[in-house]
């Protein structure tokens, strides 16, 4: 039994998971406390069913699972106001980017701790959560939350969970960053700014589309687009070129690694 659920935080990435949850009748509203001072829409839809928001303290001890979505600046203090009013055999999940599973768990006691690094596509059950916990029960329970809400993938290693933040947690922002980028091209080309952003959203997400249906390779995919001497490989040769998209995203990557250990001290 997993419920209920209390989330320490409810903001973009709690938010996201609570919208996937309710969209997928996974949990009962009723089986949710929501603790945050400043939450968002999400949870106020949530609470409107029947989630509890900022309970009793003596409430809390009633959850089963503690998900700690703060940011991760901010997740010391958020365990210390809840560590002592909690259930022994609560099992904490966090999605706080770098924090280890030692120090989450210490935090709370010496409860069981899995970790996650989630994305905010769990809002529309297109997610994805890379997952990590030592802890066979914890690992459980990380399962039963994010299957609704996605793709879910174990890691073998805790320090993979950096390059997992990386390439995945983060990586949505990536995306929205070359869609900008491609709208603006679009329009110093001579397209009317509506008429770009249009087009580059309707291309790419039926792109990403196709890739998810057809089972290809993205590199196949983009072989039958491209052809030689033609205009899209005129493109790609600045693209993948020197100081192209590999070496970018190899940089991008590497800092978020970098940040991640840095937050989590």
């Amino acid at each position: 039994m997993i419920t209920p659920i209390l989330m320490l935080g409810a903001g973009r990435m709690g938010g996201a998971m609570i919208e996937g949850w309710l969209k997928a009748k996974a949990f009962a509203p009723a089986d949710l406390m929501i603790r945050d001072p400043d939450a968002g829409e999400a949870a106020a839809k949530a609470v409107a069913k029947g989630a509890k928001l900022n309970p009793p303290d003596a409430e809390l001890a009633r959850a089963k699972t503690v998900v700690l979505s703060v940011k991760p600046q901010n997740w010391r203090e958020a365990a210390a106001e809840v560590a002592s009013l909690l259930s022994p055999d609560v099992v904490v999940v966090s999605i706080a980017a770098g924090v280890k599973a030692t120090d989450i768990g210490q935090a709370f006691g010496g409860r069981p701790v899995a970790r996650a690094m989630p994305t905010t596509a769990a809002a529309i059950r297109q997610g994805a959560a890379s997952i990590y916990a030592e802890d066979r029960a914890a690992l459980a329970v990380a399962h039963a939350l994010f299957q609704p809400l996605g793709t879910v993938i174990d890691l073998a290693d805790e320090t993979q969970m950096h390059a997992a933040t990386a390439v995945s947690g983060s990586a949505p922002a990536y995306l929205y960053a070359f869609i900008e980028a491609l709208e603006a091209a679009g329009a110093s080309a001579g397209l009317a700014p509506k008429e770009a952003q249009r087009l580059v959203r309707a291309t790419l997400t039926g792109s990403v589309a196709l890739l998810a249906k057809s089972g290809e390779e993205p590199m196949d995919l983009r072989r039958q687009v491209t052809s030689p001497g033609g205009t899209t490989e005129a493109a790609l040769n600045v693209l993948l070129g020197p100081r192209g998209l590999q070496d970018l995203m190899r940089e991008a990557v590497a800092a978020a690694i970098r940040r991640s250990k840095e937050l989590g001290g």
